[in-house]
């Protein structure tokens, strides 16, 4: 054979060779059957495969009907503070990006408003699960970002309440079936109980540091604050809230528990661990009587948990927060929680979306719910005798139907973190209205004085 046919020759067989290897190897991950592997990212807090998240994942995949699609469990190990860092420069690229990723979201519409996210508006019109009434629909407010689209479904939440010891109530002579009405009515419990109860108990617990961060902002403040019928941004002026009656209300209600001395010394309500030394020390302990806290506490009485408990569930009770002065809806809760979303970047959308929705149908929803704890964001799952039976399920689920969730904007952050230093300002001796005008000098100093309003 000539040299130039030998040349050709070879050169055609090492072509075929590199089509073999391509086609071996596929795409994205994918075989030679075409199968696609659909990635998901979410945040390992250090427990690996024994994760709650990673083995619903797994279960989830392994009953899914479509063969033709690997599901990928892609996570990422690190704080939550960290996580939404790592997320955001993931979600980047089209090199990085996810199929699909968990989305706190109080960060949702900070990655919607960056283009990160993918909106589902098109494709949640045609589920019926979403249209039918099978989600609640406060639910909806959480994963809807500023621009009123959708960018995720979610998958669990949480509520907020009045965590309160029956067994102190009943030594006060308070009623064990205790559902104040006003903040009035909670004041006066809180002195009740600093009058006849045990010197060591404190009588009211709410976070108020800014070394608490989210907490101090979202489960004391915007509790009272909202309880007032204020809110932090008014949605119809596009515009931040520095100065109401409802922020001096707020602010008056957290004066009145420092100078009555009615709540912890400040060196256990400044420190950053005060979240977990009121839930994992003095309530079990007996020595604390009214505790205003998340739904999720009681995770911490479990036999696997921080502090077990066997007892909480007969002496505890969770209150609904009042308005401030009875006003409807007459009670009020901050809600959070988690989706699942498609990013802007990912490779395969439409398989992406048709995992959502088969991994957050009722059967599978109410699989994760139960497992990690958490409150349904679905209406049918909070009906379920599985879901009910357990200890304040269905009262902290009640909850949601007056929710109201953190503002959709991109400075929320930022605000938050000048609500924090407000609060403890107030917690540590500085008058409402003093603390109030600092607020609203940083506030406009952030957002600029044409997003900012006074009511």
């Amino acid at each position: 054979m000539a040299i130039g046919n030998r040349k050709f020759l070879l050169f055609m067989t090492i072509v075929l060779c590199a089509s073999l290897l391509v086609g071996c190897s596929g795409k994205s991950g994918e075989d030679n059957n075409s199968k696609k592997t659909i990635t998901i990212t979410y945040r390992d807090d250090g427990m690996g495969e024994k994760g709650t998240l990673y083995k619903w994942i797994m279960d989830v995949a392994a009953d899914y009907p479509d063969k033709n699609v690997e599901i990928k469990p892609t996570p990422i190990q690190a704080s939550e503070g960290d996580y939404f860092a790592k997320i955001a420069l993931a979600l980047k690229s089209e090199d990085t990006a996810p199929d699909i990723v968990t989305e706190d979201t109080f960060i949702l519409n900070s990655d919607a408003s960056a283009g990160y996210l993918e909106p589902l508006d098109a494709k949640l019109k045609d589920w019926k699960d979403w249209t039918d009434g099978s989600f609640i629909e406060a639910m909806k407010k959480g994963v809807t970002a500023s621009d009123g689209k959708v960018y995720g479904v979610p998958y669990n939440t949480d509520s907020r309440g009045l965590w309160y010891n029956k067994e102190i109530f009943k030594q006060a002579g308070l009623p064990e079936d205790w559902k104040p009405k006003s903040w009035d009515e909670v004041l006066s419990a809180a002195r009740t109980i600093k009058e006849k109860a045990s010197a060591d108990v404190v009588p009211i617990w709410m976070n108020l540091g800014k070394a608490t961060g989210e907490a101090t902002s979202m489960q004391t403040y915007e509790m009272l604050l909202y309880g007032t019928g204020d809110r932090l941004y008014d949605d119809k002026s596009g515009k931040w809230i520095t100065k109401s009656q409802g922020i001096l209300d707020a602010l008056s209600f957290i004066e009145t528990i420092n100078k009555e001395k009615l709540g912890p010394p400040l060196s256990k309500v400044l420190n950053g661990q005060a979240g977990n030394t009121s839930a994992r020390e003095y309530l079990p302990k007996g020595k604390l009587a009214i505790s205003l806290d998340g739904s999720w506490i009681t995770g911490n009485y479990f036999d696997t948990g921080a502090s077990p408990w066997p007892g909480y569930k007969d002496v505890l009770g969770f209150a609904p927060m009042p308005t401030s002065k009875g006003q409807e809806p007459g009670s009020i809760t901050l809600s959070g929680g988690w989706a699942l979303s498609i990013p802007s970047h990912a490779q395969h959308k439409d398989e992406a979306w048709d995992f959502i929705k088969y991994a957050l149908n009722k059967e599978n929803t109410e699989k994760l719910v139960i497992a990690s704890g958490n409150i349904t964001v679905r209406a049918d799952v909070s009906k379920d005798p599985e879901y009910t039976k357990l200890p304040f399920n269905e009262i902290a689920t009640e909850y949601l139907q007056n929710a109201e969730f953190r503002p959709a904007q991109d400075k929320y952050p930022e605000v938050s973190t000048q609500i924090q230093t407000m609060v403890e300002s107030v917690t540590t001796g500085t008058s409402p209205a003093d603390a109030l005008n600092k607020y609203a000098q940083d506030v406009t100093r952030i957002v600029g004085e044409d997003h900012v309003m006074e009511k």
